[in-house]
């Protein structure tokens, strides 16, 4: 891990209308991390974990505050640059998978060269990243031919092919099994230790925060700790 910081967030406010009630959902965040570090956000529902994810990754603006991704101000980016820079720069993990059904698991890998306009091929690491997922010999398999810890291997694969500068993963392990969530746990914990991949994960589950380099645990939109 490096000292100099990847994710620079400043004051970071974050409010909904809804109707006439004014929801603040972020109320001044500041967060540093460095590059290279493995990082779990806990805190209960309605702390503010995923609204912060949704801004840190591009899809949603903030109220108000500074944050800068690689270098890059997000604030300072048009729409077609903030989306450029999340394909670039951002790899997603979600709970739910997220694969298309109808496609091979290499295809749903293939699927993310080809929104981010990537025609540079596949990262040089990209084979060792496939060995250490454990789906090479898994590829041309279906979504509904693989267990949901595969499918879930095939998400961090996809998230990791346009080799993003950060990797957030939103309870990657929720809809897994014990079995299952200790070997992504473990395979998150071994990309971050062999590749230097810079990790953010939304987590409710202490043990699986335990695998990072540091627990932030947020409450009411703020880091509490």
């Amino acid at each position: 891990m490096t000292s100099d910081p990847i994710i620079q967030v400043e004051g970071l406010q974050k409010t909904y209308h809804v109707g006439d009630v004014d929801v603040h959902a972020l109320r001044g965040v500041d967060l540093q991390v460095a590059r290279g570090e493995f990082i779990a956000i806990v805190g209960p529902s309605g702390s503010g974990k995923s609204t912060l994810f949704n801004i840190l990754g591009g899809l949603a603006p903030p109220t108000k505050g500074r944050v800068i991704i690689d270098g890059e101000d997000i604030e300072k980016l048009t729409d077609t640059q903030r989306t450029e820079m999340r394909q670039r720069k951002v790899g997603f993990v979600f709970q739910k998978y997220n694969l298309l059904p109808t496609l091979t698991a290499l295809d749903n890998i293939n699927i993310a060269r080809h929104l981010a306009k990537n025609t540079d091929g596949l990262p040089p690491n990209f084979d060792s990243i496939l060995d250490m997922l454990g789906i090479k010999q898994r590829l041309h398999h279906k979504p509904r031919a693989l267990s949901g810890g595969e499918q879930q291997r095939v998400a961090i694969a996809r998230a990791l092919v346009n080799s993003p500068a950060i990797l957030l993963a939103d309870e990657p392990t929720g809809n897994l099994d014990t079995e299952n969530s200790e070997a992504v746990l473990n395979l998150m914990r071994n990309l971050n230790e062999t590749t230097r991949q810079t990790i953010l994960m939304i987590t409710h589950n202490p043990e699986a925060a335990a695998y990072a380099d540091r627990t932030v645990a947020m409450r009411d939109g703020a880091i509490r700790e």
